[in-house]
């Protein structure tokens, strides 16, 4: 099984894809370079300690990465090498940051966090502003980091991530 940002290799016609949404909200297989195909990007779950006082966090795939650095809270992204599985890098949750949402009716779109509404008991608010200058907002859950400042560290499928209205749609089919 395959999922969001997950890499997929193809051994007989050496072509790497990474898993991405496009801004219909479908998953499209984004076409990759070898150097970017030993990375993945993971969003943080839960950071917390384990048996004898282990840090470890969890991410949005599954995986349980011991001794993170203790700058890494939840809602971050870090990059981890595929091979070893070790982070190489992480990115905080914050506005200024390039982000991907990976739900709810923006799905697709990528933007940068202009700021986030807290709401204790509720829903936190995240307000996102596009390449194009859309602004939108989408809940805290949906929001996945994909870049420090307005450079993403993946590159990003045709349209990059910017929402095209019905007659842009219509015109650009044409």
């Amino acid at each position: 099984p395959a999922g969001f940002m997950d890499v997929i290799q193809i051994e007989q016609t050496k072509e790497n894809f990474r898993l991405l949404y496009d801004t219909k909200g479908k998953f499209v297989l984004h076409k990759i370079v070898k150097e970017e195909a030993t990375y993945k990007l993971c969003g943080v779950k839960k950071v917390t300690r384990g048996p004898k006082g282990t840090p470890y966090c969890i991410t949005h795939d599954g995986r349980t990465l011991r001794y993170p650095d203790p700058d890494v809270k939840t809602h971050d992204t870090v990059r981890v090498d595929i091979t070893t599985g070790k982070i190489l890098d992480f990115v905080k949750f914050e506005a200024g940051n390039t982000v991907m949402i990976k739900g709810g009716n923006n799905m697709g779109r990528v933007g940068v966090i202009m700021h986030r509404d807290r709401h204790p008991g509720s829903f936190e608010i995240v307000h996102i502003k596009d390449a194009v200058g859309h602004t939108f907002s989408t809940r805290l859950q949906n929001v996945f980091v994909v870049g420090k400042g307005m450079k993403p560290w993946i590159s990003l499928p045709k349209g990059n991530g910017i929402k095209l209205s019905i007659v842009e749609d219509r015109n650009a089919k044409m």
